[in-house]
């Protein structure tokens, strides 16, 4: 073997088709929500586009415990864009009215979604802030607004700690048999600085930890060391050599399968990916007995799966 092989032990509880997942925090939340999305399992993802603070993320889950919808106030105006310092450029728009559809579409149906939730998986980026200096306030995003006009610093593993005990208290009294995954992204954070980025993703795991010793309901997967130490390897980067490429995200969704499924999830999540690919699949002659019989063939296995897993209907019709 010439590579460091992770030992990572089963997890205590295990996620099936049956549970619900919402996706919270940096852009490795959205590789494994789309993963799990592809897989047929009900998943939300980042209801708020990325997130890459701790404090961000739980200013998210605060709101999704809440009856708050977003005004024209809590938007900003930069240059012809209005924007929400709560939120990604995703939902930003040249009216303040279209800006607020977006918002509050998505907010009211992660809300929904959350009420019923089974398991939240939350993914840190950075320990590093922005706090707009007008209203001492932390964003998720500056929306390139410019520089001088926020204040800079790194939280302490202190402030993440006392942040994230309130909230998974709030969760657990709204859902006691929530399970809360926690995540630190493995990409790197090069603005910040090569040893700046270091003492942040430190910052994050150490916080981590401390939750994870505290509450039994957090769980944590070692996505980071994964990419680390298991594909320590550039081939396993992306072209800006920060970003884990889609073999990375493979193999470390294999890992996450191993660690949350069941045997049967594992096979029912093998039957469903080649289902998915089946249903994808574009002939170039459409007018073709034999592509006619390929399709009853697709619909006769869909069938036999709703039979079997009735929670799939609906999924994949």
């Amino acid at each position: 073997m010439f590579f460091t092989k992770l030992d990572i032990p089963k997890s205590s509880f295990e996620i099936s088709h049956s549970d619900r997942i919402l996706t919270l925090g940096s852009c490795f939340a959205e590789n494994i929500g789309v993963k799990l999305q592809n897989a047929y399992f009900l998943s939300f993802i980042n209801p708020f586009g990325v997130l890459y603070n701790p404090i961000s993320v739980a200013k998210g889950i605060r709101t999704l415990l809440s009856d708050k919808e977003f005004t024209a106030s809590d938007l900003i105006q930069s240059g012809s864009l209005w924007s929400s310092f709560s939120h990604s450029s995703l939902f930003s728009a040249t009216s303040a009215e279209e800006s607020l559809q977006k918002i509050n579409s998505r907010l009211i149906a992660a809300r929904n979604f959350l009420s019923a939730t089974n398991v939240l998986m939350i993914t840190f980026g950075t320990a590093w802030i922005f706090e707009y200096i007008k209203t001492g306030n932390i964003v998720a995003n500056c929306h390139k607004i410019a520089a001088n006009q926020f204040n800079r610093r790194r939280l302490s593993v202190e402030e993440i700690v006392s942040e994230f005990s309130e909230i998974i208290e709030l969760l657990n009294k709204k859902n006691p048999n929530l399970k809360i995954i926690f995540t630190v992204s493995p990409i790197r954070h090069w603005k910040d600085g090569a040893h700046e980025n270091t003492v942040s993703k430190s910052t994050l795991h150490l916080a981590v930890d401390q939750l994870e010793k505290k509450y039994n309901s957090v769980n944590y997967f070692p996505a980071f060391e994964i990419m680390i130490d298991e594909l320590r390897d550039y081939r396993f980067y992306d072209s800006d050599m920060l970003h884990p490429s889609k073999q990375a995200v493979d193999y470390i969704w294999s890992k996450f399968s191993q660690t949350y499924f069941s045997d049967e999830t594992n096979q029912l999540k093998k039957e469903l990916q080649r289902l998915r690919a089946d249903l994808n699949h574009r002939p170039l002659h459409i007018d073709t007995i034999e592509y006619q019989q390929f399709l009853e063939a697709v619909d006769k296995k869909k069938n036999r799966l709703i039979e079997k897993y009735s929670f799939l209907r609906g999924r994949i019709e």
